[in-house]
């Protein structure tokens, strides 16, 4: 009788943890997800002139009790006589009253292939290890009224900590004025579940692109110089499918943009347009660093009641040492068709 008295009263807490760990069984996102690109693909590891570091903030739905926060940080270096780019990369994730996060830190790797004078080919890796868990200090149960807040429940101890390894992969192909690629995260489909149990994170697919197109065809010594950059990324994540596509407009160092986040040709279960939010974009671009803010504006069912997200993205690169004078041209990168124009990085 009271070993059921014990299930009964956390037998609550683990339905709710299941169903929890089921709906959230998804990665976490980037609006500005192009300012996190070792996060997209890690084929976009060392696709700078030599350094780059890039941090990442995002608050989801700031208006809820407890909101959701993830942060993400990388490093990425290229290599010119290794033709190679290496990165590494740390991710946070938190969410819920009961202190639910998600870490993992990884390293990344990538390959330049110089298709022709116009052309870059890129692959890259991805090996990573997580922490997944919660705080049991924050759970309440029953019998812990009785004891000044401790639960002396035994079933409680069975909420650990589940300890994973990653590995994922990821192309781009790349010109001046184009870019496509595709990436797989979770490609071994690791086992997340807190409860001694199995729950396999779905394997992740991004495809994206995008275009850079000048709006002057003067010379290039302009010190303002207009242009678009519009872009697209379609996520698939077990049977969750998610679609982003937009326009920014640029004219040096300032930029905003407008994109819009949903399916508008599936209907929901209410037989409405399937759509999430407007996303606003705005951009600093300096000589080194960029800065990006936005704000998801929910159109969903959700309304303006979660407080739609907030998001914070700093990037800066730099050149730590010049390039040798012996290494051949060939091996030098064709820049990638990044979001900022900086005088003579595309020459």
């Amino acid at each position: 009788m009271i070993k059921f008295v014990k299930m009964k009263r956390v037998l609550p807490v683990i339905l709710v943890l299941l169903s929890v760990g089921k709906l959230w069984a998804q990665d976490p996102q980037f609006s500005q997800y192009y300012q996190a690109p070792l996060y997209l693909n890690p084929g976009f590891t060392g696709i700078t002139p030599q350094q780059r570091a890039a941090f990442n903030s995002r608050i989801q739905w700031p208006n809820l009790p407890q909101a959701y926060t993830t942060f993400a940080a990388s490093y990425d270096i290229w290599v010119d006589e290794l033709r190679s780019g290496f990165g590494l990369m740390v991710t946070t994730d938190k969410m819920g009253s009961a202190g639910w996060r998600t870490t993992t830190a990884g390293l990344s790797y990538s390959y330049k292939v110089r298709v022709n004078d116009k052309l870059v080919f890129s692959p890259g890796l991805y090996f990573g290890y997580g922490i997944n868990g919660l705080d049991q200090s924050k759970l309440r149960l029953g019998d812990g009224l009785e004891y000044n807040g401790i639960s002396l429940d035994p079933e409680l101890q069975k909420l650990g900590n589940q300890q994973y390894f990653d590995f994922g992969s990821g192309f781009v192909l790349y010109s001046r004025a184009l870019w496509i690629g595709a990436s797989f995260n979770h490609m071994n489909q690791p086992n997340l579940s807190i409860l001694n149990g199995v729950s396999r994170l779905a394997m992740k697919t991004n495809i994206h692109g995008g275009a850079r197109i000048p709006l002057y065809n003067g010379p290039r010594t302009m010190a303002r110089i207009s242009y678009l950059t519009p872009s697209f990324i379609l996520r698939t994540q077990g049977n969750i499918t998610q679609l982003d596509f937009g326009l920014n407009y640029h004219i040096d160092p300032v930029s905003i943009g407008v994109w819009y986040r949903g399916k508008p040709y599936e209907k929901n279960y209410i037989g409405s347009a399937n759509q999430d939010a407007l996303i606003f974009q705005m951009g600093l671009y300096l000589k080194n660093l960029t800065i990006g803010y936005s704000y998801d504006f929910s159109i969903s069912q959700l309304s303006t009641a979660s407080g739609g997200a907030h998001e914070i993205s700093l990037v800066y690169e730099f050149v730590a040492k010049p390039l040798h004078r012996g290494m051949k041209k060939r091996n030098r990168l064709i820049p990638c068709p990044t979001f900022n124009s900086k005088a003579g990085f595309w020459n």
